[in-house]
């Protein structure tokens, strides 16, 4: 028999509040539940052509190095991507997915004395990276509904809270759960307006998705704003989510501080062989991009078919009004076995998250959804 204990009094003050960042709903989950199989999954933002058959090759004639240790400083990826992105591989830090740089940023620079800034509607890690650090948490509000980039990042209200004690601003570009996106213009006016001593982190997940022109290449702009850290990940685009495989680039100081602070190892052998591979298979890149924007297109006009709002996205998913408490919508489409992601921890409890899928799965995603609403309204 367990004793009775109190450990609550012995948790970091940061962490005592502090609720664990809750995924999409597994497929097995789902199935196990309800006794049902075919079950889909848009929820989490995931390619649904999966990684390139060239990352899956690469890995499979490297599953004998298991046995040892990664390489901790990945010097293969980082030359790899030193040479995609046209940048010193001094400058990149790898990660456990983009998630793991973003906790190590606020690891390494925030503490109970100072500030972090974001807007109230960005990706939840953010919040629980600052938070269990014990540093105050600055949130700015979001655009209006009517604005060109609705429910999107306020730079003005996001710059008005930056202060003396500010040491991290981050930002995502294009915005999770909304799709939204800033352009070349506005957001080189804010990182120049940002001072110095206040570190820009700008997490460009969905980057490899957009297609509009005006849509900013940030990594050229280091030199000039050293404070300024770019987070990407393998986790969408390149279809290697399951691997946990992300990288910044920042100033080489920058990058020097992450590593004292990221744990040895912290990306394993066959994540590392199978980005490399993924990151030179442009044709698998393109051919995602491409049937996205088509299926982003398609699954947005359908949705709005049915009267409801689709916030206009540059990423590889949707986020929609249902115009009631989307607690019942997304509960229904479980029960036809569909996982999307209910965005209420964002502050949008009437909202889903729905990815694009494959042009099928999209179809019987409204199909079913259509359906729900007839028995709803």
């Amino acid at each position: 028999m367990h004793r009775n204990s109190n450990f609550e009094k012995l948790i970091a003050a940061g962490v005592r509040g502090l609720q664990p960042y809750v995924p999409g709903k597994p497929i097995e989950e789902l199935e196990r539940e309800l006794g049902i199989s075919e079950s889909l999954k848009l929820a989490s933002n995931e390619n649904p052509l999966g990684p390139p058959e060239s990352a899956l090759a690469a890995i499979r004639e490297h599953l004998h190095e298991v046995a040892l240790y990664p390489d901790g400083c990945g010097y293969a990826l980082k030359q790899a991507l030193g040479v995609h992105h046209d940048v010193d591989p001094a400058q990149i830090t790898l990660g456990n997915g983009s998630n793991d740089i973003l906790v190590l940023l606020a690891e390494a620079f925030l503490t109970s004395a100072v500030n972090a800034v974001y807007d109230q509607h960005s990706f939840v890690v953010y919040r629980l990276a600052v938070q269990s650090t014990g540093a105050q948490a600055r949130v700015a509000p979001s655009n209006p509904t009517n604005h060109r980039q609705p429910l999107g990042h306020d730079l003005d209200a996001i710059s008005a809270l930056i202060d003396a004690q500010s040491r991290l601003v981050f930002l995502a570009n294009p915005n999770n759960p909304t799709g939204t996106w800033c352009n070349e213009d506005e957001l080189r006016s804010f990182v120049a307006g940002v001072p110095t001593e206040t570190i820009i982190v700008l997490d460009e997940a969905y980057a490899e998705y957009v297609v509009d022109p005006a849509y900013p290449h940030t990594f050229g702009w280091i030199d000039e704003f050293p404070n300024l850290v770019v987070t990407r990940t393998f986790s969408k685009i390149y279809g290697l989510a399951g691997l946990r495989v992300g990288y910044s680039i920042s100033h080489p100081d920058v990058a020097e501080v992450l590593n004292r602070v990221r744990q040895p190892f912290n990306v394993n052998t066959l994540a590392q062989i199978g980005a490399i591979a993924a990151l030179q298979d442009a044709a698998h890149v393109e051919m995602a991009r491409k049937m996205n924007t088509e299926e982003l297109r398609v699954l947005s006009n359908g949705l709005k078919s049915f009267g409801l709002e689709v916030i206009p996205s540059m990423g590889n998913f949707v986020l929609v009004n249902m115009g009631q408490s989307a607690a019942n919508i997304y509960n229904a489409l479980l029960q036809a076995g569909i996982i999307v992601r209910p965005v209420a921890n964002y502050g949008l409890p009437n909202y889903l998250r729905i990815t694009v899928g494959l042009p099928e799965q999209n179809q019987r995603l409204l199909a079913e959804l259509k359906n729900i609403l007839a028995q709803t309204n």
